[in-house]
């Protein structure tokens, strides 16, 4: 039996703690928000044509919600939300002419890493 001297065990010890701390960030990866519009607590003059959700990972299109409620908790529309045809980390969700008030936005993705994130923000329309 051949036995390693010292210096070889330590330099597979550093090896494998290097392995695995290239790795770590990939064990945790999620779907982040990178940008949204109208973004977080925005305060609009006019009414947002649409929800346009942007992440920092790809979007399984399947698995993705958005939606739009009101004060009071209504939908504010029934229309599905889109993963973009052009960019696969943009979610859209068409909007009406939505009355001024709080409005809150809710998703829920699935990234292609198969993480699911759920989050919510605000924003409010003042009118003219």
């Amino acid at each position: 039996m051949t036995r390693r001297p010292p210096a070889s065990r330590g330099a597979w010890t550093a090896a494998a703690a290097l392995t695995a701390l290239a790795w770590w960030p990939l064990a945790f990866a999620h779907a982040v928000l990178d940008k949204s519009e109208p973004a977080r607590r925005a305060v609009l003059v006019r009414s947002p044509t649409y929800v346009r959700l942007w992440f920092n990972e790809r979007l399984e299109p399947a698995f993705c919600v958005v939606s739009v409620l009101d004060a009071d908790g209504k939908p504010a529309t029934t229309e599905p939300a889109r993963v973009s045809p052009q960019n696969a980390k943009l979610l859209e969700l068409a909007l009406p002419v939505l009355p001024p008030g709080i409005y809150s936005v809710r998703y829920k993705v699935l990234s292609v890493d198969g993480h699911t994130v759920k989050a919510s923000y605000t924003f409010t329309v003042k009118g003219p």
